[in-house]
């Protein structure tokens, strides 16, 4: 499976700061879910630079699966959402929803991200936290639907005989 890795950090685009969000991001894809990072960049908190990487990998080199790290908090630079929303076709809340609700029980600042994920053309992208360890919790959170999605995504098939629960709902 290909992925792409956008890291959002203005300092880490000037030299000032190591990127330790984006080779995170890869070494979790790697461990959860056995997809290895075949595209990276760093952009600063820009509006139009990050929804036109995300255009770029999706339309260009129609990568299935496009991971973005940082800018999704409060900050008045933090526009990764926005961006991201300028690029997508169509949004998948389930996703981030999935994350925020379980990184509740890991602190209460989760509450504040703002992260987005949504479809362009075939390619799924993912707004995750900025710091390594959010970035390691948010995919372990996501690496049990994504295959499934970018199956569907990729129109597989099998992809829809994949559907079944795995609990069983109350009569």
């Amino acid at each position: 499976m290909q992925i792409a890795v956008l890291t959002i950090s203005d300092r880490s685009y000037l030299g000032e700061r190591e990127d330790l969000s984006g080779p995170a991001t890869s070494a979790a894809a790697r461990k959860h879910l056995g997809w290895d990072c075949t595209a990276a960049a760093i952009v600063p908190d820009d509006r139009d630079a990050i929804a036109d990487r995300i255009r770029h990998w999706a339309d260009k080199d129609q990568m299935p699966l496009i991971l973005t790290t940082g800018g999704t908090g409060f900050a008045p630079r933090d526009v990764t959402p926005e961006a991201t929303r300028d690029a997508i076709e169509r949004e998948a809340p389930g996703l981030s929803e999935a994350v925020r609700a379980a990184s509740m029980n890991i602190t209460p600042h989760a509450m504040l991200s703002r992260a987005v994920a949504g479809i362009r053309g075939r390619s799924l992208i993912v707004n995750l936290p900025g710091n390594p360890k959010g970035v390691q919790e948010a995919i372990e959170i996501l690496a049990p639907a994504l295959p499934h999605a970018l199956a569907l995504l990729a129109e597989e098939p099998e992809a829809n005989l994949r559907h079944r629960r795995t609990n069983k709902p109350q009569v």
